[in-house]
């Protein structure tokens, strides 16, 4: 008998249907009943994780409290759960191969011949298993990547059918999340994409104990009689998952559907109390019922795909209900702020210059941030964002004209930006960068020192380059404060303009750490401050 109960989520018939987030929900009800509980992520493709990809690739990079480089979904986990995830709960099939292709030249296989299975079966439940033993949770959710029938999830589904046997009756379930579309012509939902989802499913050895159905229109009854019979559940076991108005409401609606109550039946758990949502429908409550809007512009080079970045829109949802305020996103694409993106600016509430990579569409981020600057808009620079608003600084008050990080010039004459001593003999650009949570603090009476509350914060990062401190004093003489230091390396981690309404720019990633229950401080003040500019601008 196993003392952790593992919860498996697989996907059909199309992707980007949510596994992360019924996921989560499902985590957030069975943690709100008491059930120490956990989720991590199985991604197919064969990079060894997620750090060198291009962002229109795989969306925005989540970085854990220990420096893992993963998937976005871990950041729903974290938003949802208020728990830290950490390596363990992101695995890729790069990640596998690398491990058993490792162990195969230590000789660990005694000269067998290393195959899928067993070899990388046995690293994948493994690495399923790990965060089970330790014994902090109850329940460990694992959400596989991909769709049933992709020939990269093979293995992944083949571990998840051998760990079902191995761990014996009522201590694992399977959760199907498939699409019932519908189709306008004939004016009905069609069960037949999720039939062959779940066949596909039972041909690997693997019977879905729930199916969770995405669909735009409400089940009725004789359908989901019908796609019990079909796919061989039961009719309680017939989710639906409906078009939310915001990720937010899925937990309710879970609940409303029973999904945590015919888990827990499956599962052979006590199902003797409540859900406590209290604080949670307090936040959906604020966020759903505003008292003011502002308008906040993103400034960055991947615009065109919202989860590029999804942790500062989600973190500026929970500031938003914080203050009781709707915060809309305008997406300014840097690249074109030169030709036509002031007009843009100047009717903003405030701008968030945004993280990146590259010299690409870096000029338009000083032309931002100068914009702010100059007239006294509420400014939040993360890292690029924080780097850029010390280069137009350099540029423009110092009058250091071709101040530049050797990021975008590496023979640049004036490096106010440069890279980092650890970094300047790497040659591997995977899990090389400045990763995970590093202590930071802060100058009394400074606005950040304010706005957190304290003196000494911890943060996390994602970065190669670095403010150049050989600058330090000419920035601070004309007026740019160094704020923020990082004791460990005397690096400065936050820069700030006293005499400016809200001007601060950080070089860590605060959106990261940002979740329901415990909405970041920068993100409170920035858009509070927003919330003021827009006020003074009615009058």
């Amino acid at each position: 008998m196993a003392d952790t109960k593992y919860i498996f989520v697989t996907g059909g018939v199309s992707s980007s249907l949510g596994k992360g987030i019924i996921a989560a929900s499902l985590a957030k009800l069975l943690q709100s009943r008491g059930y120490k509980t956990t989720i991590q992520k199985l991604d197919p493709y064969i990079n060894i994780d997620p750090g060198t990809l291009n962002p229109y690739e795989h969306g925005e990079c989540f970085v854990t409290e220990d420096g893992a480089e993963t998937d976005l979904d871990l950041g729903h986990y974290e938003r949802f759960l208020n728990v830290n995830t950490s390596q363990a709960n992101n695995v890729t099939t790069g990640r596998i191969y690398q491990s058993v292709i490792e162990k195969e030249r230590r000789g660990e296989f005694l000269g067998k011949t290393v195959q899928v299975v067993p070899h990388i079966t046995n690293e994948i439940k493994r690495r399923i298993q790990l965060l089970g033993q330790n014994g902090d949770y109850d329940i460990v959710i694992t959400e596989i990547g991909g769709t049933v029938g992709d020939i990269e999830s093979l293995p992944y589904i083949e571990s998840v059918r051998q760990l079902k046997w191995e761990l014996g009756d009522h201590n694992s379930l399977v959760i199907h999340l498939t699409l019932v579309p519908y189709l306008s012509a004939a004016k009905e939902l069609k069960t037949k994409p999720t039939q062959h989802s779940v066949k596909t499913l039972m041909e690997s050895g693997i019977s879905a104990d729930i199916l969770v159905c995405r669909t735009e229109h409400e089940l009725s009854e004789d359908l989901r009689q019908k796609l019990a019979q079909f796919c061989n559940v039961k009719q309680e076991a017939v989710i639906q998952s409906i078009d939310a108005s915001t990720i937010y409401d899925v937990p309710n609606l879970m609940l409303e559907e029973g999904l945590d109550t015919i888990t827990l039946k499956k599962l052979n758990l006590p199902n003797d109390s409540q859900p406590d949502l209290t604080n949670w429908n307090k936040f959906v409550n604020r966020h759903k019922n505003p008292k003011s809007e502002v308008t906040i512009g993103l400034i960055g080079k991947y615009v065109e795909l919202q989860d590029s970045y999804k942790s500062i829109l989600e973190s500026f949802i929970h500031a938003g209900a914080e203050n009781e305020v709707k915060v809309n996103i305008k997406s300014i694409h840097s690249e074109f702020i030169n030709t036509e993106g002031k007009d843009e600016i100047s009717a903003l509430d405030g701008i968030l210059v945004a993280p990146g990579f590259g010299e690409r569409g870096i000029e338009g981020k000083i032309e931002a941030v100068k914009y702010a600057r100059e007239n006294n808009l509420p400014f939040f620079g993360i890292c690029l964002g924080m780097q850029m608003a010390v280069i137009e600084y350099a540029r423009n008050v110092l009058k250091i004209e071709d101040a530049n990080s050797t990021e975008m010039e590496e023979q640049t004459k004036n490096p106010v930006i440069d890279i980092m001593e650890s970094q300047k003999n790497i040659t591997q650009m995977g899990g090389t960068m400045r990763l995970g949570a590093w202590d930071c603090e802060l100058k009394e009476g400074s606005l950040v020192q304010k706005t957190y509350g304290k003196t000494t914060i911890s943060e996390r990062h994602r970065h190669r380059y670095e403010y150049n401190n050989k600058y330090k004093e000419q920035l601070e003489a004309a007026g740019m404060l160094s704020s923020g230091i990082n004791k460990q390396t005397g690096l400065v981690e936050v820069v700030e303009l006293p005499n400016h309404p809200w001007f601060i720019g950080v070089q860590y990633h605060p959106e990261y750490k940002s979740t329901v229950k415990t909405p970041h401080p920068l993100f409170i003040g920035f858009v509070k401050a927003a919330k003021d500019y827009a006020k003074k601008k009615k009058k």
